[in-house]
Order: structure tokens, then sequence, then C-alpha cells
């Protein structure tokens, strides 16, 4: 069968790009090994959260039902439902998306496939067969995979990714985190709020390194309050997988130590996951390299979301969906390129961000002033009990416009959406200034912070 575009990859990046081109009339195919929604959906950003949803309604009935009135004699919880829970909202979302699939005459071919030259898709199916798919254009969007630590196999059950933590049939007693990036930190609050002894390893100063520098503080000093081990600034030396449990020796400014735990959550990275076939040409450090229109090496195919580099994130890859595939199929349409984006971490508290640093303006030079405004002076945190953390706002000192947003705290992922706006749209102090927020809400804290900029925060 011949089609306008095959889609490899049914993730965040490739489903987003078969829909848009079957929405554009186009005969199109997506292939899949696993169900539709790739690693975001079915093992990464979906079922994490509700994890995470779970781990944080336990962890407030445990240590703050008191402060609300609510008294229990007896909570418990059953971790094999737990996991279950978020089993089901992955099924029920890759559901729709093949749906979505259907409604859009997107055919979905569920196998592995490889690009054996332009214009020609091989795919080893999952009931053992094989199909070529003719194409005359192909977008290859199959993402990546945990990095492993080297001398440190993955094995599934002592030694494992992010996949792994997400459906171990028993809880560990305790778990050693290498890396405290987003996964790293994620999880770690996920199995410290059910009991498990989690240490946390990060070869910088704290957890979130490329997060604000506050905010990363912030977000260490809570996590060592709620019982979590943070070891900064320490580097691994040494491995063991011992079957049952992994030592891991660390060495930092106190020296040298070792720590055994019943799991070792290896996150420090990803590496791209290549189709089969004819190999597209390759950056330095392993990504397939793109264009300005996103085009591969090889003529006719194309490369979007985390199979080309950073940032790796879901949002980025279906926004390269949209504009490759409009690229290909719009007449006049330039392709835009990934800019600015919000980067998004769901831990509790949550951490968000868009724009440059403070850090990023020192290093560059740009002249820039600060607002600032904490959540416990919030009246809609005060009444709802999450008053941690704060709203940092960067402007330019000369012209006012935003350069950055850094949040920490409750709903900062979704605070993060009005100052990607500002960011995308060039806004200035004076046009937030001039917007009302409704009270009350935590959005009041992005006003007051802006506020606070020219030195006039009204409520702090």
């Amino acid at each position: 069968m011949s089609y306008d575009l095959v889609v490899i990859g049914g993730g965040p990046g490739g489903y987003v790009a078969a829909i848009r081109a079957g929405q554009l009339g186009k005969k199109v195919a997506c292939v899949e090994m696993e169900r539709a929604g790739g690693t975001c959906l079915n093992w990464g950003c979906i079922p994490t959260k509700a994890l995470l949803k779970n781990a944080h309604l336990y962890h407030q009935l445990k240590h703050d039902a008191g402060t609300f009135g609510l008294t229990f004699d007896n909570l418990q919880y059953d971790w094999s439902k737990v996991i279950g829970r978020s089993r089901t909202v992955s099924g029920r979302l890759a559901g729709g998306i093949e749906f979505l699939f259907k409604k859009n005459k997107v055919d979905y071919v569920k196998g592995f496939g490889s690009v054996n030259a332009a214009g020609n898709v091989e795919v080893q199916k999952t009931d053992g067969t094989t199909e070529t798919l003719e194409t005359k254009n192909t977008i290859i969007a199959t993402g990546a995979k945990s990095r492993p630590l080297p001398g440190l196999p993955l094995n599934g059950t002592s030694v494992i990714s992010s996949k792994e933590a997400m459906i171990l049939e028993k809880q560990p007693k305790s778990m050693v985190i290498i890396g405290a990036g987003a996964i790293g930190v994620e999880f770690a609050y996920i199995y410290n709020a059910f009991g498990t002894e989690v240490t946390i390893i990060e070869m910088m100063p704290n957890l979130l390194p490329v997060e604000d520098d506050e905010v990363s503080e912030t977000i260490t000093k809570v996590y060592k309050k709620s019982g979590i081990k943070c070891l900064t600034n320490t580097k691994v030396t040494a491995t063991k997988d011992n079957g049952t449990s992994v030592t891991v020796t660390v060495e930092n400014a106190d020296g040298t130590q070792e720590i055994t735990a019943d799991t070792c959550l290896v996150a420090i990275g990803v590496a791209p996951v290549l189709p089969g076939g004819v190999e597209p040409k390759l950056t330095d450090r392993g990504w397939v390299e793109i264009n300005e229109r996103y085009q591969t090496s090889i003529d006719g195919v194309y490369a979007i979301g985390d199979i080309s580099g950073p940032p790796w994130l879901a949002h980025t890859a279906s926004f390269e969906a949209m504009q490759c595939v409009e690229g290909i199929f719009v007449e006049g349409h330039t392709p835009r390129q990934v800019d600015v984006f919000p980067g998004c971490t769901y831990s509790y508290p949550e951490v968000a961000s868009v724009g440059k640093t403070e850090r990023a303006l020192k290093a560059e030079g740009i002249d820039y002033k600060v607002g600032k405004f904490p959540y416990q002076a919030l009246g809609k945190a005060q009444a709802s009990g999450e008053t941690e953390g704060f709203v940092k706002l960067l402007f330019g000192k000369e012209h006012g416009e935003v350069l950055g947003a850094h949040i920490i705290g409750e709903n900062a992922t979704d605070l993060i959406a009005e100052m990607g706006l500002a960011v995308a749209m060039e806004a200035t102090i004076d046009d937030i200034h001039a917007t009302i927020h409704a009270h009350p809400t935590l959005a009041e804290a992005i006003h007051e912070a802006t506020l606070d900029a020219d030195g006039h925060a009204i409520h702090f």
C-alpha cells in the first residue's frame, strides 16, 4: 500500500504527526511496537502522574489530615492497586489515541519499522509477518530510552529504569536513586511517600540542577525535611549488583561510603532509539541530525522528538510534529524550531520554568531585575494548606520584557503556561501589571511577583 506519510513511532511526536497529516487529508500510517502513546503515555508522563497523585494523597492523609480536622484510625494502602490504577489510566488514554487514529483515517500498524530506503518502510509486525509500506515521506519519531550506568546493567528487579519503577510488584524497603533530574526526583517522592527509605545521589550541588538555583536549593531542603537522603556534590565510584540488593560506593567532601539498598533506580539520562534499516547521519553525541525543516540526511525522511536530542519533552515533540508535517504538506509553511518551552517536574512541591535562569543571564551579561512572591502570602495557598514555594520572575532592566519565570509550589506546572505565553509574545512587566488576576487564586503570585520587580508588591 502506498502512503503520503509513514510515521515510525506512536508517542507524542509520532501520533500527533500522524493525526495532523490525516487532518490535512493525507494517506497516513503510524508504526508502533507497543500501544499508541509511546513512552510518555504508557511508561512515562501519564502513569507517573497517576502514581504521584496516589502518593501525595496518601502523604496528605497520613501527615496533614489533623490540620483539616480529619482523623483516621487505620489508614492503609494496597500497593498492587496503586500500581494498577496507573496502568488503567494509561490504558484508557492509549485507547483514546487509537480512536483518534480511526477518526482521522490513520492506519495503525503494530510492529518494528525500518527505513530500508527513501520511500520504503519495512515493518516486522507483532504477529510475525513482514509488511512493506511505500511512502512519499517518512517521519522517525522513535524517541529515547533510559541510559544504563556503565558497569551496572539493568535487570528489572534490583537494578531498574523508570519503566520498571512504575510496575514493581513488591514495594522495596529501600531504594537508591542515581541522578536527581526530573525522573529521579519524581520517583523519590513516590516511594518515600509510601515509606520506602530513599537515597538520591547527585553530582551537582542540588536536586534539579538545571533549574534556577533558588528553586534547586528549595526542593533539596524540602526533600531532606521529608526524610529523603540527598547526597549532592557526590560521585558514584563503584557499584555492585548483589542479586537481591545493590551496593553503591560514593565519594564526596565527607569521604567515601557504601550504600546498600533493595533497589537501585538509574536515572542518569536517555539514549536514542534508532529505527532499523538505513541509518541517517548522527551528531557527535549520537542523535539524529536534522536541518531546519526536520529533514535527516536521507531524502524524504524526517525526524522529530527525542530521537534528535534535547529537550527530551513530550510537549516539544508534539510541537515539532506539527511544524514538520505542515512544512511537508502545507505550501509556503516555514517550520519553526523549539525555542522557548516550559520545563516541568511533578514533584511535591511542583517545579516549573520557562525562559532563562539568573545563571544564564549573568553568563550572557544581560541586565535584569527580579520579582519574587512567596506562596505563604497567598490567601488561596493558606486556605488549601499548600504554602511551600514561590514565584520568581526575571525582567529585562531596560525594556521590562519577560526573560524567565521560575515557580516552585502547588500547581506550578499549570501556572507556568501564562508565563510561557508572556515570553512567546514578548510581554513586558507593564502588560502583566495591567492584567487582572482573579482572587483568590495561586496565579495572584505571578501578578504580585511582577509588582515586586518594581518594588511595590502589595501583600508582602
